[in-house]
């Protein structure tokens, strides 16, 4: 006997999306609980943020090969089953490591495959949804929507069992987004079959990964990279330092997940906004909305300050997230849809291991006052985005 999926769930932007919803699983409990677990086995600050480093920098010496070979794949699907399989087995070791080393090699074996499919699940979505004639932020949106699930979910029971629940939560989502990406759709679009939607074509789309070289291109990929960067620092120490601050433990999967439901607005109404503004000048906006986000960071000293400041993640995030995948998908064409995406990707990862590495110290010395780092690399990123705008203004 076979049971036959509704319509509505068999679509691939459906399909796409129940994966999303799985696959931000893991960093949602990576982000809450990881440094905490790592504190408790004895691991230092600057420890914690090497070991945070450690997949990231290997990432930018593989990205660029996994994209390559996705996009010379008949299909994307198949490079992101296998990941999500590999990904799925390896957190497994973490029930056997205890000290610093072990935990870096274990976690950096945990994250390879998670940080090599993200770029390529993003360029096959946009493609398959721009063929379709659909939103692709409305697919994206169930990541976020997995997200605030288990950031819920690992901070209740974080509150009741304490940290030693981390790794069983982290087996177990890994698990499952292994089993749901057997059900993702096909990405490219089956031969002679024309897109539902008219597209309009880009003509000056770069063909060749060379063409992705040119200096406007470049300062918007390094600007976004740094300030997506500055997250990723708040990702490592965020629920660390707020604990050191005295915010209740039962609080921080809370405060946490109002960053992510605030990314429901933004990608509920992106297409909306979208046509309103140039991917490049959204992309400015999370910019300097990052300036306001982190110093507000640096002096907030109260839950409800926190509070307050993680709804600009619908900016400093969901905004420049969004924007640089279109941004990309608007400038290259399909031939290098994957490799493009990751090579943005590359910059983002680099621009992870230096903001970690460096930041570990910062937040011994510092504290929470190491975040002022953070507002002065998204000023940093606004300027290098303005300077692209200023070389070629255009309305995509």
């Amino acid at each position: 006997m076979t049971f036959a999926m509704p319509a509505r769930f068999a679509s691939p932007e459906m399909r796409t999306a129940l994966f999303y919803f799985s696959m931000f699983m893991t960093p949602a409990t990576a982000t809450l609980l990881l440094p905490i677990w790592l504190d408790s086995r004895g691991i230092s600050e600057a420890e914690i943020g090497v070991i945070n480093a450690a997949p990231i920098f290997l990432m930018i010496v593989l990205n660029l090969v996994v994209g390559r070979i996705a996009d010379k794949a008949n299909d994307w699907r198949s490079v992101i089953i296998v990941l999500s399989v590999a990904a799925a087995v390896v957190p497994f070791g973490l029930f056997f490591v205890t000290d610093f080393w072990g935990s870096l090699i274990v976690w950096t074996l945990c994250m390879v495959p998670f940080l090599s499919l993200e770029p390529v699940i993003d360029a096959a979505a946009t493609r398959m949804t721009r063929r379709r004639g659909s939103d692709f932020a409305r697919v994206r949106i169930w990541g976020s929507i997995g997200f605030i699930a288990l950031t819920a979910i690992a901070g209740f029971v974080y509150g009741w069992l304490g940290i030693v629940v981390f790794v069983p939560l982290v087996v177990i989502v890994s698990l499952l987004r292994g089993v749901v990406s057997l059900q993702l759709p096909f990405f490219r679009a089956p031969a002679g079959e024309e897109a539902t939607v008219a597209q309009t074509v880009n003509t000056d789309a770069a063909a060749t990964m060379r063409q992705v070289l040119k200096p406007w291109f470049m300062l918007t990929m390094i600007g976004t990279a740094i300030l997506q960067a500055s997250h990723f620092v708040l990702m490592a120490f965020g629920a660390l330092m707020w604990v050191r601050i005295g915010v209740p433990e039962a609080s921080i999967g809370v405060i946490w997940a109002i960053g992510p439901a605030c990314e429901l607005l933004t990608m509920f109404f992106f297409a909306r906004i979208a046509r309103r503004f140039s991917a490049r000048h959204l992309l400015l906006i999370a910019c300097l909305a990052g300036v306001v986000r982190w110093t507000g960071v640096a002096f907030a000293t109260e839950a409800w300050q926190i509070a307050i400041l993680q709804t600009l993640h619908m900016v400093t995030f969901a905004v420049s997230y969004l924007g640089i995948v279109n941004f990309i998908a608007n400038w290259t064409r399909e031939e290098i849809a994957a490799q493009a995406q990751s090579f943005y990707v590359v910059l983002r990862q680099a621009a992870n291991v230096v903001a970690l590495v460096s930041f570990g110290p910062l937040v011994a010395a510092f504290g929470l006052r190491a975040f002022l780092a953070a507002a002065a690399a998204a000023a940093l990123g606004a300027v290098l985005v303005g300077i692209s705008l200023v070389i070629k203004e255009t309305k995509r």
